[in-house]
This record gives structure tokens, sequence and C-alpha cells, in this order.
């Protein structure tokens, strides 16, 4: 009930249970955005968050002054009822950019910003679009020597994106395929307390074991550059922070990337109006910055958590409580994208997509993975004109997250050329 300055209680809004095996991302989405600015969220392990659902609220969220971006302001946590027993601890009780407030926020944030600057991103085209053709090249030789049938997101959306951010970190190659499964365990959120703590032991170990090469051989990579720090007066950095911050370039700089590739690749597909748009006018990036809206590569986004009580849109969020970004509800929000907001159209009006965030914390690694899906779709569907799903869009099973939200598989037939018309019988004759 309102109280007499005409505000509601975070505890008198509905709960809406998000779905830990992510079968319906956009419902859950409309979920939230039906049940009010400001939602109560279920998580697994019957821990409950703040869910701010509209376009406009979400902004004053992202950007309000009083509210923490470090988990150990999280009353929860300091009650005990979330910490290291909790299954999705792994995307919260990290030391680095993400989870750091002011002074320490910019002292972490500012190695991975300066590594990822424009004229950075730029300077790596010639590198992306070399390994894109690479990747292209071996997806006709599978189609050739299969039936036709490649998974682009195995084959291409994934290895994409984890070759660029090892190779800008310096992650050796005998060493990417164990740290992409530790990525992809991390975003998972169908998994037991012990498979939890199993991906956290092995990301440390293999982060430390990367971190003990580039001290005996020191090449010229960000892992090295982030070593120097360690003794650089203010903003030297501790084991845990510099172990946290290569855990952080490796799952932001992969893990989006590798959703909104393959998210933009099955919106094109099952739209083939704004497919023939983008092509006709060279105009892939639009593809992707639709994508960003409608269909982001996370829906939801890990937490803020107030300083102190906080109203939004009417409602009072008290101190410490854990409040998510749903980018997803966001995105298709009609306040913000009108009554088309459900539409996927790549000549969209309406505000900037907060799929990266917004203020101080916005992700400083945009413009590399803008970058890379662009490319990734011009080329693909320049060679591959032809691409057709290989299953109806409803039989693409989902990766398992209330975090990512992209396909698990994406099989398409890999067609230069279009695919022969079956034969017609021939026409009746005139009687």
């Amino acid at each position: 009930m309102p109280d007499n300055s005409g505000t509601v209680s975070l505890a008198d809004m509905p709960l809406i249970e998000l779905d830990p095996l992510g079968g319906d991302h956009h419902g859950d989405a409309a979920r939230l955005r039906e049940a009010g600015p400001v939602a109560r969220a279920g998580l697994p392990g019957r821990v409950e968050v703040a869910a701010v659902t509209r376009y406009r609220d979400l902004v004053t969220l992202l950007r309000h002054p009083g509210v923490s971006k470090n988990y150990r302001n999280w009353s929860a946590y300091q009650r005990g009822d979330v910490g290291p027993h909790w299954p999705l601890w792994g995307m919260v009780g990290v030391d680095n950019a993400v989870t750091a407030d002011n002074g320490e926020h910019r002292r972490l944030r500012d190695p991975i910003v300066t590594a990822l600057t424009r004229r950075r991103v730029n300077a790596l085209r010639s590198q992306i679009e070399a390994t894109i053709n690479n990747l292209l090249d071996d997806l006709a030789c599978t189609a050739n020597s299969s039936d036709g049938v490649v998974d682009l997101r195995a084959d291409f959306a994934y290895p994409l994106p984890m070759a660029t951010i090892c190779d800008l970190i310096g992650v050796p190659h005998a060493r990417r395929g164990e740290l992409r499964e530790a990525v992809a365990e991390l975003f998972r959120t169908d998994r037991t307390v012990e498979q939890a703590a199993d991906t956290q032991q092995r990301r440390h170990q293999l982060l430390a074991s990367i971190i003990a090469e580039h001290r005996a051989t020191a090449p010229d990579d960000m892992t090295s550059k982030l070593l120097q720090l360690q003794d650089s007066g203010d903003a030297a950095l501790s084991g845990t922070e510099l172990t946290d911050t290569l855990w952080l370039m490796v799952t932001a700089g992969h893990e989006t990337t590798l959703g909104l590739t393959t998210n933009a690749i099955r919106a094109l597909l099952t739209h083939p109006d704004q497919l023939v748009l983008a092509r006709d006018e060279d105009r892939w990036d639009l593809g992707v910055e639709e994508t960003l809206r409608w269909d982001p590569p996370i829906t939801n986004f890990l937490a803020r958590y107030p300083l102190h009580d906080i109203t939004i849109a009417g409602v009072r969020i008290p101190a410490g409580t854990a409040v998510i970004a749903p980018y997803a509800a966001a995105g298709r929000d009609p306040e913000a994208y009108g009554d088309t907001a459900e539409q996927f159209l790549i000549h969209r009006t309406g505000p900037t997509t907060l799929s990266f965030g917004s203020g101080p914390h916005m992700c400083p690694g945009t413009a590399l993975a803008r970058s890379q899906a662009t490319l990734a779709l011009k080329a693909l569907f320049t060679r591959f004109p032809h691409l057709e799903l290989a299953v109806p869009v409803t039989e693409v099973p989902p990766v398992p997250s209330l975090f990512s939200n992209t396909a698990a598989t994406l099989p398409v037939y890999l067609r230069a050329a279009a695919a022969p018309r079956p034969a017609l019988p021939p026409a009746a004759s005139p009687r």
C-alpha cells in the first residue's frame, strides 16, 4: 500500500520467478514489465532481488549516485544468506571493475579502457577480418564434407571473439579450450553448488597458471601490462584483483559478443525483409544495434545495491537490496520504443540500447563487440547469401541461463547459391 508520500514498498510488489533454464527470456521480461516499473524477481536458491523494468527508470538506476556495485553492500551477503555456497556466486563475488565504486572503480577500469580504446579497436580490424575469413573457409570445408549443415554458434560465433580476446590478453592456444569451458559454466544457472565451486576453482587455477607463464616470459600483451601495475604505487593491483580483472576481460569480451553474433544471425534469418535491407544498404551495423535492443545477449545483469533507501518510479527500495538490470525488459519497453517494441526493425527510432549499461559502469568493450559482430554479419551473408536455418527456430535450444540469452546451437544450411527448387509435375493437358 502507498504511504503518505505516495510511495509503495518493494515488498508489496509481485514476485516473478525467473526461469534458471532460460527457456523463455522474453516471456520473463514481459512478466517483469507487467508487474510494474519495479518488481521482485526470484533467483535460484530462493534469493529475491529487485528488478527495474522500464527503460527510463533503468537509466535512473544505472546512473544513481547512491547505488553501489560492491557486493559487500548486499544485505543478503552481510547476513550470510548468499556467498560461496550460492550456485550463482561466481556472477557476484569477484573483485574487479564490475564490483568497485568511485576511485576504486576508476583504478580497476582504467587499464581495461586503455586496452580497448576506439583507436586500438580499429587497429584490430584487419586481424578480426582475417579470423573471420579463416573461419568461413573452415565452415565451407565442413559443409562440403557433411550434409551441408553447420553450427554457426559453435564454429563461427564462438571462436571469433574467443580468438580476439585471448590474443589481446595473451592466453596461449593450449589454454583456450579449458578457459572457454569455465566461462560457459559460469553463465549457466542450472548448476549445483558443487559444480559451481568446481568452476571457480578451475578458473582460479587456470588464470594463476597463465599469470605465472607471463611472469616468466613477459610477452607484450595485456596480462603483462597488468602485471606491471602490481608494483606501481597507487594503481597497484592485488593478486585477486589481477586474476579477477583478467576473468572479467575473458567473460565480458567473449560471452557478450558470442551471444550478440548468434542472436543477430538468427534474427536476420527469421526476418528476411530486414536481411534484405541490411544487405542492400550495407548497414549490418543496424542489424547489430537492433539485436542488442530486441534480443540482447545478456538479459539480466547482477547487481547494484542502494547505500540508503531509494525510490524509483514510486517504489521504495531498501538499502542493501540487490537490484538487477533486466535489459531484455527495458529493450522492449513500449514507453521507450512505441507500438513496434516487439518487432525486429533495423530502421528503429528510439533511445540507444542499454544492453552495454549506462553511466560510469558502461561496458568499455562496446566498440570491440559491435565491430566484431558487424564484420561477422557482413562477411557471412556476403559469402553465403542463401543461408537457411536447418531446423525451425522454435526448435533451437537455449543456453540454460537466466543471464545469457542465446541459442545453444544454431544449425544452418551453408549455401552460397540458392537451393534448387524441386521439379514441378507436368501441367495437365487442356481438355
